[in-house]
């Protein structure tokens, strides 16, 4: 197995109008999020198939194509990460993929929310019984880079996961002046994750924090409570339409 037979795999499902619609849907013109990236125009579940085929492919050329200019193949490479990570019982063999993958994203390579979502609350799994996770968590919260403020908040995602809310209203307090959406909405999405497990510690949080949540983190994060307390939350807050 190889990069460049999971490449050619990858080309011979390209489809050039969905890579049109998906640059343009992932904002990858300039001044845009996702600025230069390249879609060759396949779908999610096209991409973990093929990952799937190729989860034991060796480390060293997964690390080829989380290098990919290419937006899917990058994705591929990162599911493969995350694969091998669920294969593993040694936290020993787990370092190797976290930090392959901790790799990827300080080079820029897990630049976008979807390499995100997808990929983050499986490796964040290797925080949960590290000493003080929080030492890496706060690190990735005052980045400049987008992309890893929003790899602390959903690392989170693990934790929960896990039944340990903590970290997530940390997080989410450590965030909460944040300037761009896409960390709104990533918070907001934590919280009401976390409001699942105990919604008492959900409402403490927003009785603190309501009135300085930005309009899309609050919405997004009390999207699953009853209607009338919903409305009751954006009206104390002052941002009901």
């Amino acid at each position: 197995m190889s990069a460049s037979q999971v490449l050619q795999e990858i080309k011979s499902l390209a489809n050039k109008g969905r890579a049109f619609h998906l640059q343009r849907f992932f904002q990858t013109a300039p001044g845009q999020y996702g600025e230069g990236d390249i879609f060759l125009g396949l779908v999610v579940p096209q991409v973990r198939s093929i990952a799937k085929e190729f989860k034991n492919l060796p480390l060293k050329e997964v690390e080829i194509l989380t290098r990919s200019k290419y937006h899917e193949v990058r994705l591929c490479g990162l599911i493969i990460l995350t694969l091998q990570y669920k294969s593993l019982t040694l936290r020993k063999d787990k370092k190797k993929i976290f930090d392959s993958y901790m790799k990827a994203m300080y080079a820029g390579h897990v630049n976008n929310w979807d390499l995100v979502d997808v990929t983050a609350p499986i490796i964040g799994e290797y925080l949960i019984d590290s000493d003080d996770p929080y030492i890496l968590l706060n690190k990735l919260s005052k980045s400049k880079s987008l992309w890893q403020r929003r790899v602390s908040m959903v690392f989170t995602f693990a934790f929960i996961r896990a039944g340990d809310i903590e970290p997530t209203f940390v997080m989410a307090e450590k965030l909460l002046d944040d300037k761009h959406d896409l960390i709104h909405k990533a918070v907001g999405w934590a919280l009401r994750e976390a409001g699942k497990l105990n919604v008492l510690e959900l409402r403490e949080f927003l009785s603190m924090h309501s009135h300085e949540m930005p309009r899309t983190m609050l919405r997004y994060s009390i999207e699953r409570l009853p209607e009338r307390e919903r409305k009751k939350w954006l009206l104390d807050s002052k941002i009901i339409n």
